[in-house]
């Protein structure tokens, strides 16, 4: 195995657990490191500190283990052998009510650039580091051992693999065939749309304020903007929503989230869907009949990522500003405004200041009734505190 050691006095995040090594921390490295391998990491003296995968760019390696194990099939079995008892020890695997679950979540489970999601009888496996996807059969081999009742085990790394890396598209099944698959969370039926459809089908990180959603839901008129498959939209209507009208861009988003309403409320009368541009449809709220839109006093706001690097961090602001402002505005008073930012660079505190800025453009009295964040089976390695990456509030707007 190759060696790479740190510059002097740039071993001390490495002390402290923090699961990346940057480029700029490096001193010298081995000859002929290919990218992926795994590598050996020393601090300026010689001294061993840890094994991990080695990349080009900013993040250098990817701490695998801080001891000098063997990085081999045993050890992919024992690090999702813990992820999954900690999921079942959470409850969140329930076979009858609930089999759809994040079991791998990169650094918050030791195995950096690798999440891997279930969907009842089928696992999709992403990649976001080389070394991820260097070892995906091993990893796949492991976790069909250690979860045989799998039928299928779908790589889909196309859109998270380092576009530097020159890697063609490899997304295909590891094991098993396409199979059309619908998976159960908290009683409700979803299909996934594991092939094509967004990260891994289904955003599992939204499961705890979707039930949220639902004890707000009682007699409300709700927008769910940015539906995706319409999860918020499904479970405001059993929470008793008076209407629901879910909006997305994506034809296929909503076409799914019709779908969906119809597995769970075949005779729903009061669900509609809209494929139009966000910022349109709230312009128009309140003020067209023609359009078929209407007041309401529930809105979800659950955007795409409006910063994924930090260079765009400006002016990913300025949008969660600008968007929160128009559905403050247009809320009815007394209202409740679900609002989220999934952007890993915008903070916690960043995200909340430009919400207070939309408040005070809105020339609104608002409430913070919750701080959400992302559910525990999603979890945050204390050391590495860049994987709190779900923010969101529950406003009351007077």
């Amino acid at each position: 195995m190759n060696t790479i050691t740190l510059r002097k006095g740039k071993d001390q995040s490495l002390r402290r657990f923090h699961p990346w090594v940057f480029s700029g921390a490096i001193a010298r490295n081995d000859n002929d490191i290919s990218e992926g391998e795994l590598v050996r990491v020393v601090n300026a003296e010689g001294e061993f500190m840890g094994i991990g995968h080695y990349q080009i760019g900013s993040i250098a390696v990817r701490m695998l283990t801080f001891c000098d194990e063997t990085i081999d099939g045993d050890f992919w079995m024992r690090r999702l052998t813990a992820a999954y008892s900690m999921r079942k020890s959470l409850g969140v695997i329930r076979p009858n009510d609930n089999d759809m679950y994040r079991l791998v979540h990169g650094e918050g489970d030791q195995l950096p650039g690798l999440v891997i999601d279930i969907y009842g009888p089928a696992a999709v496996m992403q990649a976001h580091s080389v070394g991820m996807h260097r070892q995906r059969m091993e990893i796949a081999e492991a976790l069909h051992t250690l979860m045989p009742e799998l039928q299928g085990i779908y790589y889909k790394s196309d859109t998270t693999l380092p576009y530097k890396a020159g890697l063609s598209d490899e997304s295909g099944f590891l094991l098993g065939t396409p199979m059309e698959l619908i998976a159960k969370e908290n009683g409700l039926s979803f299909h996934i749309d594991w092939l094509k459809g967004q990260k891994t089908g289904f955003f599992l990180d939204q499961r705890d304020n979707r039930s949220l959603i639902e004890q707000y839901a009682k007699g409300r008129r709700v927008l769910n903007m940015f539906c995706y498959t319409g999860g918020f939209s499904v479970y405001a209507l059993r929470g008793g929503a008076e209407m629901v009208h879910s909006v997305d861009s994506s034809e296929r988003a909503v076409e799914v989230t019709d779908r969906n309403v119809a597995l769970n409320f075949p005779d729903c009368k009061c669900h509609q869907s809209f494929a139009t541009d966000a910022f349109k449809f709230l312009n128009c709220v309140g003020e067209s009949e023609a359009a078929m839109v209407n007041d309401y006093d529930l809105i979800v706001l659950d955007p795409p990522a409006f910063a994924k690097h930090r260079d765009a961090l400006h002016n990913a602001l300025k949008g969660y500003t600008r968007l929160n402002a128009k559905a403050m505005q247009k809320i009815k008073p007394g209202g409740i405004l679900f609002t989220f930012s999934c952007s890993q660079a915008v903070n916690k505190d960043q995200f909340r200041l430009a919400v207070f800025t939309a408040a005070a453009q809105s020339h609104r009295f608002v409430r913070i009734l919750h701080q959400l964040h992302q559910p525990a089976d999603h979890p945050i390695n204390i050391y590495h505190p860049e994987g709190e990456y779900l923010k969101g509030l529950v406003l009351q707007i007077e």
